[in-house]
């Protein structure tokens, strides 16, 4: 109100010269504040407006020169730039290094895999614990609603004739938003579910992201897997590598399929693709009654999916929202399509035949190990804690920013990466989201 009263005195000047020089009185102090942050974030460049991917890449694995507490911070390297801003660096949203970690323009290396040998290098053991019983027991956790999480929150309801979908989606206190979705499908056993989300060579056929998809080792025995996905992201990201580990359990016709990132240090990281480390993505299959009679002709599909990505949470999200139905219908027709090259009779492909071997388990197994046994958890939950705590300290200390500054910054950081206008709409959204918050605080 203050500011409103001193802008109306203004205009009661009795000149227009009056009026115009009082204006530049008034602007003055913000155009000085603007052209500080522009100045300040210039400053920046050569340290993290060039993209560095090791400013992209907050993997404690990534490489043997650096130590395990610092490959856990997110992007350390802002603690030793420019000596005189050093202080102040610390002090900005880490959301605004997060977005201009989205690409990267470093030249990529040779694409690499693993060995011939690397299979028969490790034991059986060694590959049966890759993906292992405490997987299993938190997928069931999950499928049952047992897991002790934050409540689900439903994003989603739609269907098509061929199929249902409904989705969730909870916020943990640690860790990247994770995903629920129930999927039924018309006319569909469980078997051939299992086969098609394995069958790796016939996904390129009808996933529109999977560009590359390599089997690194395998397990006759267990049937548990380690590959190598690269999937395509929007152009103002790179593309993604997984690194993924993958088996099936089975109880009676009901099959539990986990996949999550597992470490390979005979794949080297390469700057392009990014490598994606956190990422769990497994699902409950098993038949269901059809909605035209009934019968249990159809099949349902739970799936829990999270992963860090390497983009800001409360983005991707946006994007999973906007683009997740899209991604969804192009399922079934995947599905139709494979059956129907199932029906021609070819022989399998090494992903499907391996979708075969699972372990049997008992459910009721599982529920009395669950009730003995303390809760366990998945995904990393350490290293997650390690960077989401770096995060808040980050936070915690940019409460008494100015407002001005942090839009100026923006300014020279959408100038300065000249990505589009896509790219600049999204860093001053940031910009404007952190001035209001700063006004709160």
């Amino acid at each position: 109100m203050a500011l409103i009263s001193a802008f109306l005195e203004i205009l009661r000047r009795p000149t227009t010269g009056d009026v115009m020089y009082e204006l530049m009185k008034f602007m003055a102090p913000i155009w000085v504040a603007v052209l500080v942050g522009i100045l300040v974030g210039w400053a920046w460049k050569p340290k993290w407006a060039i993209l560095n991917v090791d400013f992209l890449d907050n993997n404690p694995n990534k490489g043997e020169t650096k130590t395990t507490s610092k490959s856990v911070m997110l992007f350390p390297q802002f603690a030793s730039s420019i000596p005189s801003l050093s202080s102040l660096k610390q002090q900005l949203p880490t959301w605004i290094f997060d977005y201009a970690a989205f690409d990267k323009d470093n030249s990529t290396s040779p694409s690499a895999s693993c060995p011939d040998n690397y299979s028969s290098s490790k034991s059986e053991n060694e590959k049966s614990s890759v993906v292992n019983e405490d997987d299993l027991r938190h997928l069931h956790k999950l499928v049952e609603e047992k897991d002790e999480g934050p409540a689900w929150i439903k994003m989603m309801d739609k269907s098509t004739s061929g199929m249902s979908y409904q989705a969730w989606r909870r916020d943990p206190e640690i860790g990247p938003p994770q995903y629920r979705s129930r999927t039924i499908y018309e006319d569909a056993t469980p078997e051939m579910l299992r086969d098609f989300f394995w069958d790796d060579e016939f996904r390129i056929k009808w996933d529109d992201m999977l560009i590359h998809a390599e089997t690194l080792e395998e397990c006759p025995n267990t049937g548990t897997m380690v590959v190598q996905w690269v999937r395509k992201f929007p152009f103002f990201c790179s593309d993604r590598e997984y690194i993924i580990g993958r088996r099936i359990w089975e109880s009676g016709r009901t099959y539990y399929c986990i996949t999550k990132g597992v470490p390979c240090s005979s794949v080297p990281r390469r700057s392009k693709p990014r490598r994606v480390d956190l990422y769990y993505s497994s699902w409950c299959i098993r038949a269901a009654e059809s909605k035209r009679d009934g019968q249990l002709t159809a099949c349902e599909v739970l799936l829990f999916h999270h992963e860090d990505m390497g983009i800001p949470w409360e983005i991707a999200k946006l994007g999973i929202r906007q683009g997740m139905w899209g991604a969804v219908k192009k399922i079934d027709p995947g599905l139709r399509a494979y059956q129907k090259h199932r029906a021609s009779g070819p022989p399998l492909s090494r992903s499907a035949l391996m979708a075969q071997i699972n372990t049997k388990v008992s459910v009721d197994t599982l529920d009395k190990e669950e009730e003995e046994a303390p809760a366990s958890t998945c995904g990393g939950t350490s290293e997650i804690e390690a960077i989401v705590s770096e995060e808040d300290k980050m936070a915690s200390s940019g409460r008494g920013i100015p407002k001005m500054l942090v839009f100026g910054g923006a300014v020279a950081l959408a100038c300065t990466l000249d990505r589009g206008l896509l790219t600049k709409a999204v860093i001053f959204g940031v910009a404007r989201r952190f001035a209001k918050m700063g006004k709160r605080l």
